[in-house]
């Protein structure tokens, strides 16, 4: 049955095929500085690279070795591609003989001790993002925080979200009806998640030293030296027990039927005190070794697929922002580095992406229910282990049902979004990346997942030799790629700027850190 949202977008695209010519994309890419033997870098962010704290493209995420590339927003793919390539060519010029893993579980570890923390500077916001780090390392262990992953960031234009709302009605505001709208969207991703896990997941293995003196991990070795662990019919690792998963939050119950709920349930977990968080201390006697106690840090330790966002102000709060202006764009959190493409991912990813997003918003997306969302959990569990076993069967309002034909219905809607879309570029790209993945249904064996395994088993590959090919192979590509000078020193000149940016941050700081901690999270007792 068609939805009425279905129905809206593919009237209003007849008449205005601009509406779906400017969807705007952004790419967070992570990727770890490795030694040229695989294991993980010791050195600290490379100068060149100017200051990780205020560069606009190039930052770190958890550790001082794990590195994130951004783009800035566009409506062009093959724009948003080329900007990454170029800041791939321009970082491998500042790495010397290091080079980036190619993969999202990482390389070589030697434990917690061998992951250093990022470091930011001596100003109160860069203090305030190491302490939050290191809170992580004491409440997940920071093996977890190694984990790269790609974020992918979609917001249909102005001119589509005006049409929608006219054509609705004009129903309250223009951006209370967004909000609802993208909340629908955000439930039914939860909803079909599962199927990108199995689409593009490309974490069934992990390097042994990884899980060195973890027990229950239920991994089996793939070779007899017993380098390499993993799941037969695994997709994505990175995305359950092993990786960006807590069971500190598994009793967090976040509710995306309407925006109050959302935050009143964040707010609460951040400033509610944890008792197992007691430990570790927050300040006494200027020790800090976590910004709080409770249960969450702040709104970003929430781990969660996809995450409703809007740009904050300086020293603004995501949810302050949220509150103050609703839902401006989602951040989809859930794919993994992909070894096969150069940039971790490629334009048919993005394409399909973006028809899948779209398919998630015009789809009819009732309230979530508590029942509904363990039944969900349930699948996406399922699929990261076991996605790629043959006959696997995942549960539904009409019971369990084969992955296969799910799989099947879905994308039949998802082509129904690519076909617009193709209508608006004039071009027959979109309905060829949903063909694509209807393949891998057909197939497994073409999942990225099921391509790795059998690389490594043919070859006699652990997995960390794996990754070390593919990422020498990427690594040699990126050095002896030329992009525009104009490119690279634009990048030059950001790291300078970004250098001088940190410095004046540092001076112009007037408070001590603990009040400025007390000024920041006096925002969420406002909300």
């Amino acid at each position: 049955m068609t939805s009425q949202w279905q129905t809206q977008l593919e009237r209003l695209a007849a008449g205005q095929p601009t509406l779906l010519t400017g969807i705007r994309r952004g790419v967070e890419k992570e990727s770890l500085r490795i030694s040229p033997e695989g294991t993980l870098a010791q050195t600290p962010h490379p100068p060149g690279l100017g200051s990780a704290l205020t560069h606009g493209s190039i930052t770190t995420d958890y550790s001082e070795a794990l590195l994130e590339f951004i783009t800035p927003v566009s409506t062009g793919i093959d724009d948003t591609l080329e900007t990454l390539a170029d800041i791939h060519s321009f970082v491998y010029r500042q790495l010397g003989n290091e080079r980036l893993w190619a993969l999202s579980m990482p390389c070589i570890v030697s434990g917690d001790a061998g992951i250093p923390v990022a470091r930011y500077g001596s100003s109160n916001v860069a203090r305030m993002k190491t302490v939050y780090r290191l809170g992580l390392g004491h409440r997940y262990g920071r093996m977890m925080q190694a984990i790269a992953g790609i974020h992918y960031n979609f917001s249909p234009p102005e001119a589509f979200w005006e049409a929608a709302w006219q054509d609705d009605g004009a129903p309250g505001t223009r951006q209370d009806y967004i909000t609802r709208r993208y909340l629908g969207l955000i439930r039914n991703f939860h909803r079909w998640s599962w199927l990108l896990i199995y689409l593009f997941g490309a974490s069934p293995a992990v390097c042994a030293s990884f899980l060195r003196g973890r027990q229950g991990h239920g991994l089996e070795p793939m070779d007899p030296e017993g380098n390499t662990l993993y799941r037969p019919h695994a997709t994505s690792l990175r995305m359950g027990g092993l990786g960006y998963n807590s069971e500190a939050q598994r009793g967090l119950a976040v509710c995306y039927n309407d925006l109050d709920s959302y935050l009143k349930t964040l707010k609460a977990a951040i400033l509610t005190p944890h008792p197992a968080y007691a430990q570790f201390p927050c300040g006494e006697g200027g020790d800090y070794q976590q910004l709080n106690d409770s249960l969450l840090q702040i709104e970003n330790e929430f781990y969660s697929t996809i995450r409703p966002k809007r740009v904050a102000a300086s020293g603004e709060t995501a949810l302050t922002a949220l509150r103050r202006g609703g839902i401006e764009y989602i951040e989809v959190r859930c794919l993994d580095v992909n070894p096969f493409a150069p940039l971790g991912l490629d334009a048919e990813t993005i394409r399909f992406l973006d028809a899948f997003l779209l398919h998630c918003l015009v789809e009819e997306s009732p309230p979530c229910s508590p029942a509904e969302q363990l039944v969900l959990d349930e699948n996406l569990a399922t699929v990261v282990d076991r996605g790629r076993e043959p006959g696997l069967t995942l549960a539904g309002a009409a019971g369990r049902r084969p992955l296969a034909a799910l799989a099947g219905e879905r994308l039949q809607g998802v082509a129904r979004t690519a076909a617009l879309l193709d209508a608006a570029h004039g071009d027959g790209s979109y309905r060829a990346a949903v063909a694509a993945q209807e393949a891998k249904v057909s197939d497994p064996a073409a999942t990225p997942s099921a391509r790795m395994l059998a690389e490594m088993a043919r070859d006699g590959l652990p997995f960390y030799r794996f990754g070390l090919r593919y990422s020498e192979h990427w690594g040699q590509y990126f050095r002896e790629r030329a992009p525009a000078e104009s490119a690279l020193a634009a990048l030059e000149a950001e790291s300078e700027r970004s250098l001088a940016a940190q410095h004046e941050l540092e001076a112009a700081d007037s408070l001590d850190f603990a009040s400025y901690l007390a000024a920041y999270y006096d925002q969420y007792a406002a909300l």
